[in-house]
């Protein structure tokens, strides 16, 4: 089994911690894994993404060149990257930023809106484990156990340990969506 990742947005959308969180998870199950995180030259709002991948087997190259699946967070970064997802891969894409209906020849696309959904949980800033959640619940490579513990893990001792409650919250309701 091997599993392709492209997780992409803006810098501030938590592309990277979802990443840190998959891969982390990924770890506790005693699976291969590699994250490769990459930068725009902006921080704050300029373009991020990162690729995954999960294996059963050894991995040779982090590089990502056609995914299996795309977790896109807003419209720029679904232009961009659309592209890159293997005939029968998946698209799961935040509606709240790509609002109209997304169609990609080849490929599945699962469209929701993690951010309104990320709001109704009381934190705009957690619709990145709301795409996590939604991810999980249609692959289900990883399994949620092992995430809360990655997120435990990740969350330093003092500052955002009140975080975590916020963040299985948001990884339920994204697994919901798809089940």
């Amino acid at each position: 089994m091997i599993e392709r990742i492209i997780i992409a947005g803006s810098g501030g959308q938590g592309i990277m911690l979802l990443g840190k969180v998959l891969a982390t998870a990924v770890l506790k199950e005693d699976k291969q894994v590699s994250w490769l995180p990459a930068y725009g030259p902006e921080v704050r709002g300029g373009s991020a993404h990162c690729s995954v991948i999960i294996s059963d087997e050894e991995i040779s190259s982090p590089w990502v060149d056609k995914a299996d699946t795309l977790i896109v967070m807003n419209g720029v970064s679904f232009k961009r990257f659309r592209e890159r997802v293997k005939k029968g891969g998946s698209i799961i894409l935040n509606k709240s930023f790509v609002p109209k209906k997304a169609v990609v020849k080849g490929a599945s696309v699962l469209q929701y809106p993690f951010t309104e959904i990320a709001a109704k949980l009381g934190n705009v800033k957690v619709a990145n484990i709301v795409a996590l959640g939604c991810y999980l619940g249609e692959k289900n490579i990883v399994r949620v156990k092992s995430v809360f513990k990655a997120m435990q893990d990740i969350a330093p001792e003092q500052g955002k340990r009140e975080l975590i409650e916020i963040n299985k919250r948001a990884l339920l309701s994204g697994k919901e969506l798809v089940e």
